[in-house]
């Protein structure tokens, strides 16, 4: 099929030095911060859209972060040596139900502390007024979760009653007003049939710059996936499955919820697994990154005791299986030397 979009993956890792040469790092290289830790899509896969759940698990539906903290967290940014190479807005929740999302954009760009920021974002909201704010406040890059080729799939499968037309209307008005921001579209393939793969890349292949399909995986730990089948044949971008050991993201990520929280991980999505919820426990993001607790948790992959902690959310990861995650098992003893 004929289209301008390039058949490529969401996940860009910028060209960046080989971790096992590059670690220990003094800045994260991608910061991730929550705009809205709830969602208006109730998806069967995802633990953001079960409202039951998320009313037993402590520090969840918290909402929309708070500006001032926002810009707390951003100016903060400035302690560490170098620039973050991305801030990601984008954590649990849908980043667009944060009426200041513009905002936040523009403050994080306007701050020089990044080379880039971006998004992940199920584009229900978008309306060519918002989409221009997002545009001129210095978005770099949108990523764009597709849910369903037609109405009726997105009932199904996210309980949430699209106009589809306007929906495809609105992200092509996004697409011809873009200028410096990329945009790639996704969807979840193990829910189409291949006649609704290929109108998913009719629909979406020329009004965007990236476009793929994925597959579903055991994305977040101690989430019971009961609703959806769980592809065991395949990684999350189609990849052979290889599982490691070491965690390669928690060397270079950093997770900032909509409270203002800090998560080891981004994939925390109950929150179970927090470095200090609030600002004044770690005076500045870089002292969280260059606390003790953060250097231990690091230290624990390496010394290969990830599956023996069956308390963390890390012990039967998923994305550590199916993900595609960047293999330095080979060098845990090199590293564990250097940190």
């Amino acid at each position: 099929m004929q289209m301008s979009a390039k058949l490529k993956p969401r996940i860009d890792l910028h060209d960046r030095e080989e971790l096992k040469d590059a670690l220990p790092l003094r800045t994260p290289y991608v910061v991730y911060i929550d705009p809205c830790d709830t969602c208006n899509f109730h998806c069967k896969f995802c633990p953001s859209g079960d409202g039951a759940l998320l009313k037993k698990t402590t520090g969840r539906g918290h909402g929309p972060m708070d500006f001032g903290l926002y810009k707390v967290l951003i100016d903060g940014m400035g302690d560490f040596k170098d620039k973050i190479k991305v801030i990601r807005l984008y954590k649990d929740g849908e980043p667009l139900l944060n009426p200041h999302f513009p905002e936040m954009v523009r403050y994080a760009k306007e701050s020089g502390f990044c080379e880039r920021v971006d998004t992940t974002t199920n584009a229900s909201l978008l309306t060519p007024e918002l989409s221009l704010q997002i545009i001129d406040a210095g978005l770099d890059r949108i990523n764009i979760s597709i849910e369903g080729v037609n109405a009726a799939q997105y009932q199904d499968f996210s309980r949430y009653n699209i106009d589809y037309d306007t929906f495809v209307k609105n992200i092509t008005f996004f697409y011809e007003h873009r200028k410096q921001c990329e945009m790639n579209i996704k969807i979840n393939g193990d829910i189409l049939t291949e006649a609704q793969e290929q109108q998913f890349y009719a629909t979406f292949g020329n009004i965007t710059d990236g476009i793929s399909v994925e597959h579903i995986i055991d994305y977040w730990p101690k989430f019971k996936q009961d609703k959806v089948t769980v592809n065991e044949a395949v990684g999350l971008l189609g990849n052979e499955i290889k599982e490691v050991c070491v965690c390669p993201y928690v060397f270079y990520e950093m997770a900032i919820n909509s409270d203002g929280s800090y998560s080891l991980c981004r994939f925390d999505w109950n929150h179970s697994m927090l470095l200090g919820r609030e600002l004044d426990v770690f005076s500045s993001p870089r002292r969280v990154w260059d606390s003790t607790l953060l250097w231990e948790f690091q230290n624990m992959f390496l010394r290969g005791e990830r599956t023996s902690r069956a308390y963390l959310l890390c012990a039967k990861c998923g994305l550590l299986k199916q993900g595609s995650p960047e293999d330095i098992d080979e060098f845990s003893q090199l590293l564990l030397d250097r940190m």
